[in-house]
C-alpha cells in the first residue's frame, strides 16, 4: 500500500478508501501515509474515516501514540479545521517540536497569526521545546502578516542566539518579517551580514526596496546579483522592470528586456504588465504598444497596463479609446481600468467620458472599491461637477487619505475654501492623518479666502505637528495668501528670505497679485524677476503690459510689445471647448469656422447688448492689437469664452448648468461679461481656466473677483 502511495497518490485513494470502510488493518506505516495525502489534497472525507478506524482501533484519543496524533493535527490544520486540530494538541501528554510546528502552521496558514504567537512563546518559555528552522520560519511570517516589528526583532535574536539565522529558510523569513514591518534598513542588514542567499533572498529584499523608495539601495542588490550570477526568475524581470521604471532608466530596462528575450523567460501577464510599465514611465509609449500588440493573449492586468501607460504620458483620449476595445475582445474591467480611465477622462476634464464610465462601474459592481471612488471624485471635481464629487464622496464605504484630499484640493480649485477647510475638519475628527498633498489643499483654501493668521498655524505649527516639512507647494500658497490679503511687501519678502528652491510659479503669482491690487511699481520689480527666470513667459508680457495700459503709460505698453516682436514672442491664441449631447465643439477667438457662426456671433451681440444697461463696459485696455479703440471692443466681443457660452445657450436646456474650458487665464473683460450674463439668463456658468474654476451664478463669481 506504502509503494503504492508513493508511486501514484492519486490512484492509491480508492483502495484506501476501501480498506478504511473496511476495517481493513493496515502498517502504522500505512496510516501516516494517508493521512499524509488526505492532508496534501485536502480531502476530509478520507482523512475522517481514518480518524474514526483509529479510534474505534484504539479505544480512546488517549490510545494515539505521538505519531499518530502529530499526523491527525497536520491533517485537520492543513484542511482548516483548526478547532478539532487544537483540540487533539491539548489532548496530548507528550509533545514534540512536530505537534507544535503543525499546529502553529494551521494557524499561520488559517490567517491566526496571534494566536502562532502565543503558541511560539509558550513552547519555548513554559515546555521548554526548542524550535527548528521550520517554526521560527513560521514565527517569522506571522510578525511580517501582523507587523509585529518588537516581536519580530525578539524573533531575530533568538534565531542569532541558537545558531538558526545561518539556516537560509530562517534568514529569508528574518528579511521578508523586516520588509513587511516597513524596516527595510534591518531587512537590507541581514541581507549583507549573513552569509548565504539564494534567488528568494534576493527577490523579498528586492521586493523591499522597491515598494519604500530605496531605489539606490535596490541597485546595489541588483549589481551584487549580476556579481554573484544568481539567475533570475520571473519575479526577478518584475522587480527590475519595477526599478527601471522608477528611475525611468530606459537605457537598464532595453538591456533587461532583450536580456528576458534571450533567455527565452516565459512572458506571463505579470513580466508583460511589467515591461509595459517600464516604457511607459520611461514615455515610450510607442515601445509599450508594441509589446502590448505582440501577445499572444491579453488580460484585464495587460489592458490596465497599456491603458495606464498612455494615461501618464497624457494621451488620455488614447487611453479612453482602448476601454471600446478591450470591451469587444470580452475581457472584463476591474477596479483597476476604472481607476486608470476615469483619471484620463479628468485629464480631459470631460464629463461625458465621466459619465458612461461612472454608470459602467456601478454596473460592474466596482462603484464602492476605494480607488474608483477617489478616482470618481478627481474626475468630477476636474471635469467642473464639484456637487457630484461631494456626492460620492459622501457615498463611500471606505475613505483613505486619497479620498479626503481628492475632495478637500477638488472644493480648493474651485475657489470654495469654507468647503475645503470643513471637509479638512472633518477628517481630522475622523483621526485620519493628513499629508503633503492635504495641507497644499488646505493653504490654497487659506489663499482663497484671505486667512492669513489661520494659513501660517497650519504651515507653522499643524504641519509640524504631523511631520510634514513644508515644501515649495505650501510657500507658494502662502506667497498666494499674502497677496489675495494685500500684503505685498511681505509675500515679497518672503520670496527673497525664505530658503526654498523658488520657481516662476511663485513669483508669477505675487505678479498677478500686484496687477490686481494696482500696486504697479512692486510689479515691474517682480515682472523683471520673472522675466530673467522665463525670458519666453509670454503671461508676464501681458500682465506688463496691462499694467503700463492702466498707469497709461502708453510708452511702456509700446516697449513691452517691441519686446515682445524682437524675442517673437506671441500670445497664443484663446480657445475654448463646450460639450453638448456628446459631440465637443471648440471656438477660437475671432473665429468663423463654426457652421453656426452667424447665429452665435448674433447671439453675443444680444448677451452684450443685454448687460451693458447693467454697467457692462469693454475693457480695451488688454488688448494687445495697435487698432483703434473699436477694433478693440469688436475684438473683445468674440473672445473664445463668449463664443462657447452663447452656444451653449442657445443649445442647452433652460435649466441645465453650461461647462466652458478655456486654454488660457480669462480675461478681465470676459470675467465682468460673463458674470452678468449667468444673471441676465439666470444660468450657472462654469470656466475652467489654466488658473482654476470660475463658478458664474447670480452676477457672481466664486474666485471672488481674485485670479
Amino acid at each position: 500500500m506504502r509503494a503504492l502511495l508513493l508511486q501514484n497518490p492519486k490512484v492509491a485513494i480508492a483502495p484506501l478508501k476501501r480498506s478504511v470502510a473496511n476495517w481493513v488493518p493496515f502498517s502504522s506505516k500505512d496510516f501516516t501515509e494517508v493521512l499524509k495525502l488526505s492532508a496534501n489534497t485536502r480531502n476530509l472525507k478520507l482523512g475522517r474515516a481514518t480518524h474514526a478506524y483509529l479510534i474505534t482501533t484504539n479505544h480512546s484519543f488517549g490510545a494515539l501514540n505521538l505519531f499518530q496524533t502529530n499526523s491527525l493535527i497536520n491533517f485537520y490544520a492543513k484542511c482548516g479545521k483548526l478547532v478539532i486540530a487544537r483540540k487533539l494538541f491539548d489532548s496530548m501528554r507528550d509533545r514534540n517540536v512536530v505537534s507544535w510546528g503543525a499546529l502553529m502552521a494551521g494557524y499561520f496558514h488559517g490567517g491566526v497569526v496571534t494566536e502562532v504567537l502565543k503558541l511560539f512563546k509558550t513552547m519555548v518559555s513554559e515546555d521548554g521545546v526548542q524550535p527548528n528552522e521550520y517554526i521560527l520560519s513560521t514565527v517569522l511570517s506571522s510578525c511580517s502578516d501582523s507587523g509585529n516589528a518588537d516581536e519580530g526583532r525578539q524573533c531575530h535574536g533568538y534565531a542569532f542566539k541558537y545558531g538558526f539565522l545561518f539556516h537560509l529558510y530562517v534568514k529569508n523569513a528574518v528579511i521578508d518579517m523586516y520588509s513587511g514591518c516597513f524596516d527595510v534598513q534591518g531587512a537590507v542588514r541581514v541581507f549583507f551580514d549573513v552569509p548565504g542567499n539564494d534567488l528568494f533572498s534576493y527577490n523579498s529584499v528586492m521586493n523591499g526596496l522597491l515598494e519604500h523608495g530605496y531605489f539606490k539601495e535596490a541597485l546595489e542588490v541588483l549589481g551584487k546579483m549580476v556579481s554573484e550570477l544568481v539567475r533570475w526568475d520571473s519575479v526577478t524581470y518584475v522587480m527590475v522592470f519595477g526599478l527601471c521604471a522608477s528611475l525611468k532608466d530606459l537605457k537598464m530596462g532595453s538591456q533587461v528586456h532583450g536580456q528576458m528575450l534571450a533567455n527565452d523567460v516565459e512572458f506571463d501577464m505579470f513580466v508583460g504588465s511589467a515591461v509595459i510599465n517600464m516604457y511607459g514611465k520611461c514615455g515610450k509609449i510607442i515601445d509599450a504598444g508594441k509589446v502590448f500588440n505582440r501577445l499572444p493573449s491579453r488580460n484585464v492586468v495587460l489592458w490596465t497596463a497599456i491603458m495606464a501607460s498612455y494615461f501618464q504620458n497624457g494621451f488620455y483620449e488614447e487611453a479612453l479609446n482602448l476601454f471600446p476595445e478591450m470591451q469587444l475582445q470580452d475581457v472584463p474591467p476591474n477596479e483597476f481600468t476604472f481607476a486608470v480611465l476615469l483619471n484620463s477622462a479628468a485629464g480631459l476634464s470631460t464629463l461625458r467620458h465621466g459619465y458612461l464610465l461612472h454608470a459602467c462601474a456601478e454596473k460592474s459592481g466596482y462603484k464602492d472599491h476605494i480607488n474608483v471612488g477617489n478616482a470618481l471624485i478627481n474626475m468630477y471635481s476636474k471635469g467642473g461637477n464639484v456637487k457630484a464629487a461631494n456626492k460620492v464622496f459622501s457615498g463611500m464605504i471606505y475613505r483613505d487619505t486619497i479620498s479626503w484630499n481628492a475632495v478637500i484640493c477638488g472644493y480648493a480649485h474651485h475657489g470654495l475654501g469654507k468647503e475645503a477647510l470643513f471637509v479638512f475638519q472633518h477628517m481630522l475628527a475622523a483621526q485620519e492623518s493628513p499629508n503633503y498633498v492635504t495641507f497644499v489643499g488646505v493653504l490654497s483654501a487659506c489663499s482663497h479666502l484671505g486667512l492669513v493668521q489661520e494659513g501660517f498655524y497650519y504651515l507653522n505649527h499643524l504641519m509640524k505637528q504631523f511631520g510634514i516639512e513644508p515644501e515649495l507647494e505650501h510657500y507658494t500658497c502662502i506667497v498666494g495668501l499674502l497677496g489675495k490679503a494685500g500684503c505685498l511687501g511681505e509675500a515679497h519678502n518672503l520670496l527673497r528670505s525664505t530658503p526654498v528652491k523658488w520657481d516662476v510659479v511663485a513669483w508669477r503669482t505675487l505678479l498677478n497679485a500686484c496687477h490686481i491690487h494696482r500696486n504697479y511699481g512692486l510689479g515691474k520689480q517682480v515682472g523683471k524677476s520673472v522675466l530673467e527666470m522665463d525670458p519666453s513667459d509670454v503671461g508676464t508680457y501681458v500682465l506688463l503690459s496691462n499694467m503700463y495700459a492702466k498707469e497709461k503709460r502708453w510708452d511702456g505698453v509700446v516697449k513691452i510689445r517691441k519686446l515682445m516682436r524682437e524675442k517673437n514672442i506671441k500670445k497664443e491664441p484663446g480657445v475654448s471647448w463646450i460639450e453638448i449631447r456628446n459631440v465637443t465643439h471648440v471656438f477660437v477667438s475671432d473665429d468663423n469656422k463654426h457652421p453656426e457662426s452667424s447665429q452665435i456671433n448674433e447671439k453675443v451681440v444680444d448677451l452684450l447688448a443685454m448687460i451693458k444697461p447693467l454697467g457692462y463696459a469693454p475693457d480695451i485696455a488688454s488688448v494687445l492689437h495697435d487698432v483703434e479703440d473699436e477694433a478693440k471692443e469688436g475684438y473683445l466681443s468674440y473672445h473664445s469664452e463668449k463664443l462657447a457660452i452663447a452656444y451653449g445657450l442657445m443649445k442647452m436646456p433652460s435649466e441645465a448648468p453650461i461647462y466652458i474650458i478655456k486654454n488660457l487665464r480669462i480675461c478681465d473683460d470676459c470675467h465682468s461679461a460673463v458674470k452678468l450674463i449667468s444673471k441676465v439668463t439666470e444660468r450657472v456658468i462654469v470656466v475652467r481656466d489654466t488658473n482654476r474654476f470660475h463658478h458664474f451664478q447670480n452676477g457672481c463669481c466664486s474666485c471672488a473677483d481674485y485670479w
